[in-house]
């Protein structure tokens, strides 16, 4: 299988420009870009799809440029319905430089990262008009679907322009780097064919693209989105065990799809593992194979045996197998309340666990209560700090599934 028939096996392909793409991928090494704008100090698991067909390539014999955009981050591209909130240049710089730590991670330093405000910086506003401007139709920019869209809500001038100044970045690449081919998520296209058209009206010359399906979930929300909130490639973000939970959950019409975008195993192991998502879909070797491909990649094996460590400690009650750092990443999101030494039957009535004493003496006495993964059926049970994990957190299992966690102080 070439790279151009796997890139399209694992249906990485949506829009393609330049004659005989097939035959530049799969031919001598070039160099191609992707780009993103810093618009947070962290990427999440949507720009990760990219960045590994990116990786893709460069495993392939192809030079990768990164492309941070200093500058089109100070502007932003045009969202379908409103206008993008201005970033401070003191928060652009911070989160420019979270980006590139990402991604010469994920590339093992092997990428080059540019950053496009390096060459417009010192770029007067007449000469990016003369230079650039007199080269595209405003007709032309109307027609593209984002403008057109924005048209009758309004769009300022700053976003209106967003698309030259993107365009100008593949011109500015393709001159000064030999960079002739340009790999997006497929909102992107728009942007990039006005690169295309720039690097034609200047140069003569082709240049080339492709743009890759957004990834969606079954219910057509973007993939890494979880209640309006990313998931983070930034572990202090969103830990690794937060990451292997999503995983490990997805929808099983969606696994096999999600394998052959964001993971490098062969067509062969993914083909074996959809067999055993058929046949066994109980045993999750699939979604197992998911989070560890991605979490391995991403933070490192070390983090990857640590999630799967601290969900089947929870699974099995074996809570006090966990640390302190490993419950505050289990329980993340979830305010611990402020335990004290007390009887059980007080304790669980208290902060919530039961909604009586009554009922709590009810659970304890039907074994349906454990305190840090021991049960209990003793309704003289005492909670003491230093019986606390670390003398800090007590987790109570109520059932098979609900927990609730306190913290000693």
């Amino acid at each position: 299988m070439t790279l151009f028939e796997e890139l399209q096996w694992r249906g990485l392909i949506k829009d393609m420009a330049g004659e005989d793409l097939a035959k530049v991928l799969n031919g001598e090494p070039i160099t191609f870009y992707w780009g993103t704008d810093p618009t947070a100090d962290s990427l999440h698991l949507g720009h990760y799809s990219s960045l590994v067909t990116a990786k893709r390539l460069a495993k392939a014999g192809h030079h990768p440029i990164l492309l941070v955009g200093g500058a089109t981050g100070l502007i932003g591209d045009p969202r379908p319905t409103a206008e993008r909130e201005i970033i401070s240049k003191e928060n652009l710089l911070k989160n420019l430089e979270g980006i590139k730590a990402q991604v010469s991670n994920i590339f093992e330093g092997k990428a080059e990262v540019v950053n496009n405000y390096d060459w417009f910086k010192g770029y007067e506003l007449t000469d990016f008009l003369r230079d650039v401007g007199k080269y595209i139709n405003v007709n032309y920019m109307l027609d593209k679907d984002i403008i057109r869209r924005r048209l009758d809500s309004g769009i300022t001038f700053a976003e209106f322009t967003y698309t030259l100044i993107q365009g100008y970045d593949f011109l500015w690449l393709y001159e000064n780097k030999g960079c002739i081919l340009q790999a997006e998520g497929s909102d992107q296209w728009g942007n990039i064919t006005t690169g295309l058209d720039l690097i034609k009206k200047k140069t003569g010359k082709e240049a080339y693209a492709f743009t890759m399906p957004l990834v969606l979930d079954k219910y057509g929300n973007k993939f890494g989105k979880s209640e309006g909130n990313a998931l983070w490639l930034d572990r202090n973000k969103t830990s690794s065990y937060e990451l292997y939970q999503y995983l490990i959950n997805v929808d099983d019409e969606m696994v096999i799809s999600y394998l052959k975008i964001f993971t490098f195993l062969t067509p062969e192991e993914i083909e074996e593992l959809e067999k055993s998502n058929k046949e066994n879909p109980h045993l999750r070797e699939a979604h197992k194979a998911l989070a560890r491909e991605i979490i391995t990649d991403l933070h490192g094996e070390e983090a990857y045996l640590e999630a799967v460590k601290i969900s089947e400690s929870l699974f099995s009650g074996n809570i006090k197998d966990l640390t302190s750092k490993q419950l505050e990443d289990a329980f993340k999101g979830i305010e611990p309340f402020v335990a004290k030494e007390e009887n059980l039957v007080d304790f669980l009535a208290e902060f919530g666990v039961c909604s009586s004493k009554r009922e709590a003496r009810e659970f304890i006495n039907n074994g349906s209560i454990s305190v840090n993964g021991d049960r209990v059926t003793d309704l003289e049970f005492k909670v003491k700090k230093n019986d606390a994990i670390e003398h800090k957190y007590v987790v109570i299992r109520r059932g098979k599934k609900k927990y609730f966690i306190g913290k000693f102080v």
